[in-house]
């Protein structure tokens, strides 16, 4: 019966040969979670973290691990000199977990510890795989796990927040890097300065990266060590629960980057080689290793990995409250090659040997986790294949994403600048890059990422402006190649958000046209934190140009967040002129003219419509923004019928070289 079909294969046909696939993957998650759960919810499953790690309970300490392979295993730490004594030796429990109880006054508070764990043929330190504070020293620069029980905890202020339904205006943050001193940033700081400009540039919702603990900063976050352990580098996890109760009190939601797709090869402080073989945590072989990253892969196949992840969802939704994930390389996770060097350009290439169905049955169980947990909670997946039913609910036969990453959109500006000159930009294909997506899936719409803003690669504006942004940004200083530059950024973060495919996302200073690449402290550069900081005085300096962007931005959000523009779905295309470059769409009322003509203004353009009358409420050529004020913003525009016999009406409109405009259509009676 077709009730019995998956909507997702109710909704495109062309999914109609992959049938059996797709039944038989919904079957095999199932399946594996009744396997884990034995009928019960996920949720009360995904407990590890309330069971393994270091635990201060009513009758003293206790702390329990999962090592299968150990023989025997000591707690070490500097109460007792890091030497293996009694009574700190572990006893071992069923299926390889182990267990340590001892009085209160064995561990303090800031005591720092870890384990020595011995197998059949070597020992090694280990840190606890669940430990929830991992601390690095400043001088040896060695990782330890410390003992984290203040005498007053944080208490939580806004216990009732809860996300709305409005489409995510994502803020794309690092801890670390989000200041302007030469240093590794704080938490506190973050909380402080940061969240008054987010909250004042309308963003609802902020996305940070690199919160768990990782060994490497210049990971970007992205080798994670110790998975249940925010980062003690930016401060403590009260401070980041401060952090997210201040954001929570501002309106505004905080997602975080999860890394469940591998984890760093470092075995002291990481999951690499924890018990004493490769295949604890991570499948054997070749399939354990990602090539490109040069980290581990998890082994989704075992059901204490699962455990352990799942946990992981749990710890981060209730113990900090964050508000949804943003998953990170699912392309990797999905696929056995990791999409290394594919093109994905026929649906077999979803349905085939080379997807992992281990993955998918992860997956499509995290999700549904993460909605029993929080049903407001965001899920958005970093896909760069394109998956069908990615972003489809698991109800409705998906693997219950709420968004994908539109990764293609920021590639698609990069290319078109590098390799195409100004007058040879297809207004077509850039509105077909901007809409093309799955009519049933939403996507996070971007211009640029945050790896384009890496040493090696250059943003928007650097490769717009390049050098001339270091002589030529005082605003009494005329320079064409600025000029240029400043009016295609503006225009090309409005066609992204405009045709935001249900969410769009910012990364930190991109949003004015930072003039410094991100190098993170390394070797070659001396350790030096130089390029590791965002210049926020020259955002706010109204005598520089980037100010110009800043503002341009703010009212950008401002437009679209009060006019709810991204709760309509539909972005229709209108009309489109190759020669003059001229694109002009739809968004429910509102009517989006794009001048992408380098060097030819427009009067009385003809934009073909039906009858109606039209106020403009943003264009790039504002004075405020760095134009030159050529809009006339307080007229009303009515459409009137052309010279033929077709009855067609047309919008007239004067449109200046490089500039774009957004009409709202009012009602003509109301509107005088």
């Amino acid at each position: 019966m077709k009730s019995n079909i998956p909507v997702l294969l109710q909704n495109d046909t062309w999914l109609e040969p992959f049938a059996d696939v797709i039944l038989n993957r919904i079957d095999a998650a199932d399946k594996k979670e009744n396997e884990l759960t034995g009928g019960k919810p996920l949720y009360e499953f995904a407990t590890g973290h309330l069971y393994f790690g270091l635990h201060k309970t009513d009758d003293g300490w206790v702390i329990r691990e999962w090592l299968p392979n150990a023989t025997f295993i000591f707690l070490i730490g500097n109460f007792n000199d890091w030497q293996e004594k009694q009574p700190y030796e572990f006893i071992r429990l069923e299926n390889g977990v182990w267990e340590l109880k001892l009085p209160h006054d064995a561990l303090h508070h800031n005591d720092l510890y870890a384990l020595s764990v011995h197998w059949a043929i070597d020992f090694a330190k280990r840190i606890p795989a669940w430990a929830t504070r991992v601390v690095q020293d400043s001088v040896t620069h060695i990782f330890n796990a410390q003992v984290w029980t203040p005498e007053n905890p944080y208490q939580w202020r806004n216990t009732g927040f809860q996300r709305n339904n409005e489409p995510p205006l994502i803020y794309e943050a690092h801890i670390g890097m989000a200041g302007e001193e030469e240093k590794v940033h704080t938490y506190n700081e973050f909380r402080e300065k940061m969240l008054p400009r987010i909250k004042t540039n309308g963003y609802n919702t902020i996305q940070l990266m690199a919160i768990p603990e990782h060994p490497y900063y210049g990971s970007f976050g992205y080798h994670v060590s110790s998975f249940f352990a925010p980062s003690s580098r930016f401060g403590t996890s009260d401070e980041l629960k401060q952090l997210i109760d201040a954001a929570h009190e501002m309106g505004i939601a905080v997602i975080m980057d999860l890394v469940h797709s591998h984890a760093v090869k470092n075995e002291i402080e990481g999951l690499g080689k924890y018990d004493g073989t490769r295949f604890q945590f991570f499948y054997d072989g070749g399939r354990g290793e990602h090539p490109a990253w040069d980290s581990y892969c998890f082994n989704y196949g075992k059901n204490e990995v699962l455990h352990f992840l799942l946990s992981n969802i749990k710890y981060w939704l209730e113990e900090f409250r964050f508000d949804g994930f943003r998953f990170d390389g699912i392309t990797s996770m999905l696929y056995f090659d990791h999409g290394l060097g594919k093109a994905f350009t026929r649906y077999d290439d979803y349905f085939d040997g080379n997807v992992d169905g281990e993955a998918v049955s992860y997956l499509r169980l995290a999700n549904k986790l993460i909605k029993q947990i929080n049903p407001m909670a965001l899920s958005i997946a970093e896909d760069m294949s394109g998956m069908p039913g990615l972003a489809v609910s698991v109800e409705d036969g998906g693997l219950g994403f709420d968004f994908r990453m539109a990764m293609g959109v920021p590639d698609f500006w990069i290319k078109l600048i590098k390799e195409k000159s100004d007058n040879e930009w297809n207004v077509g294909e850039i509105f077909y890059q901007l809409t093309s997506k799955r009519l049933d899936e939403k996507v996070v719409s971007y211009a640029e990422s945050h790896d384009q803003a890496l040493v090696g690669d250059k943003t928007i504006i650097f490769r717009l402006i390049d050098k001339e942004m270091y002589y030529s940004m005082r605003k009494d200083q005329p320079n064409l190649i600025v000029d240029r530059g400043i009016a295609l950024h503006k225009m090309i973060r409005l066609a992204t958000a405009g045709a935001a495919g249900g969410a769009y996302l910012n990364f930190m200073g991109n949003e004015f046209g930072h003039p410094e690449w991100i190098d993170f402290p390394r070797v070659g550069n001396g350790w030096s934190y130089k390029h590791c900081r965002r210049i926020w005085s020259i955002a706010e300096n109204p005598e520089l140009k980037f100010h110009w962007l800043y503002d341009f931005d703010r009212e950008m959000i401002r437009m679209i967040k009060e006019n709810k523009l991204l709760t309509i779905p539909s972005v229709d295309f209108v009309f489109e002129n190759k020669p003059d470059n001229v694109l002009a769409f739809h968004r429910g009322l509102f009517l989006f003219v794009f001048n992408f003509n380098p060097t030819q203004s427009f009067t009385d353009y003809g934009i073909p419509l039906g009858k109606g009358k039209y106020k403009v409420v943003l264009t790039t050529d504002s004075g405020n923004f760095g134009g030159h004020d050529r809009i006339d913003t307080d007229i009303s525009y009515y459409t009137l019928p052309g010279s033929d016999l077709t009855g067609q009406q047309y919008l007239k409109l004067y449109l200046p070289a490089r500039t774009a405009l957004v009409l709202k259509k009012v009602d003509i009676q109301k509107v005088k």
